[in-house]
């Protein structure tokens, strides 16, 4: 717990080589300390259990449901076409899915995000273009603030594809970062389309700050561990609901 308080994650594979016991028995202990409400379990570690206000970093998101957001990532490059313009947000869903883009032809990509940018610029084709919209970094590598928005309001794209902390019938999709909310309120006014990304733990989760209601997405993907009580509020809402 130390080692969480300090740090705001633990590996499971740095836990058994730090105290010297199996994998079982600290994915025990971590079971035990997360019925306890003391920590948050993700696929392979733990997290500090977090408030409304509270903002994971990138590695820390990065972490939590994989195998889920790589599926929502490859139904999502499908909405995608050759010559589009298109804008991604920052976060680790939209950074999977910039890494299926890279392929595209003659893609404008228009992003807060310095992981998304880099995706492109690492592999990405000499006929797509690039916009990055400049701003102040939070702890999730996204771009924020007067600067990014200034630079976005100046522009139309045809889809946004949208990341986000959470969602909620009550507060719509939401983040914890005040700036953060402010520019990717700005994305969906730049788009002709708006294409939420996110998986089933968002459900319920709602953030300090509320970055549109439900019915301002035209799509929404997630993933088949959404439970069906949740699939029916967003369908009521959204314009469409995808499920990988």
């Amino acid at each position: 717990m130390d080692l969480v308080r300090r740090s705001g994650a633990v590996r499971v594979a740095d836990l058994v080589e730090r105290f010297g016991v199996s994998d079982m028995t600290i994915r025990r202990d971590l079971e035990t300390l997360a019925e306890r409400g003391l920590l948050v379990k993700v696929h392979g570690g733990a997290v500090a259990p977090g408030s409304s206000a509270d903002e994971p970093g990138f590695a820390v998101k990065s972490a939590v449901r994989p195998a889920e957001k790589d599926a929502i990532a490859e139904r999502a490059a499908a909405l995608v076409e050759p010559g589009m313009a298109v804008a991604l947000s920052a976060g680790t869903t939209t950074r999977a899915l910039a890494g299926r883009l890279v392929s595209v032809p003659e893609l404008t990509v228009v992003t807060n995000s310095l992981r998304v940018a880099e995706a492109f610029h690492a592999d990405g084709r000499p006929d797509q273009t690039v916009v990055l919209t400049g701003g102040v970094r939070t702890p999730s590598d996204a771009l924020v603030g007067p600067v990014a928005v200034a630079a976005i309001r100046s522009l139309n794209v045809d889809l946004l594809l949208l990341g986000v902390h959470g969602m909620s019938v009550r507060a719509g999709f939401t983040t914890p970062n005040l700036l953060e909310a402010e520019t990717d309120r700005a994305l969906v006014a730049s788009a002709r389309r708006t294409a939420v990304l996110a998986d089933h733990t968002k459900w319920e989760v709602v953030g300090l700050c509320t970055i549109a209601a439900l019915g301002e997405a035209d799509l929404l993907v997630t993933d088949a561990a959404l439970e069906e009580p949740a699939r029916e509020a967003l369908r009521a809402e959204v314009g469409e609901l995808i499920v990988v």
